[in-house]
């Protein structure tokens, strides 16, 4: 059975592309995220799910 593309080939386009570095993020804090956990399930009543809001 033939093999998709040769071995000599692995990789090029991945060595290729530059590197960039990554975004730094940052979690919001206890308090903040909490409160929005309250006002999420306690006011809105929302069910969890993949769109709360």
């Amino acid at each position: 059975m033939p093999t998709h593309g040769s071995l000599s080939k692995a990789g090029k386009v991945r060595s290729q592309t530059p590197k960039i570095e990554g975004v730094k993020k940052t979690n919001p804090s206890p308090r903040n995220r909490n409160r929005k956990n309250y006002r999420k399930r306690i006011l809105l009543q929302k069910e969890p799910g993949q769109n709360w809001y």
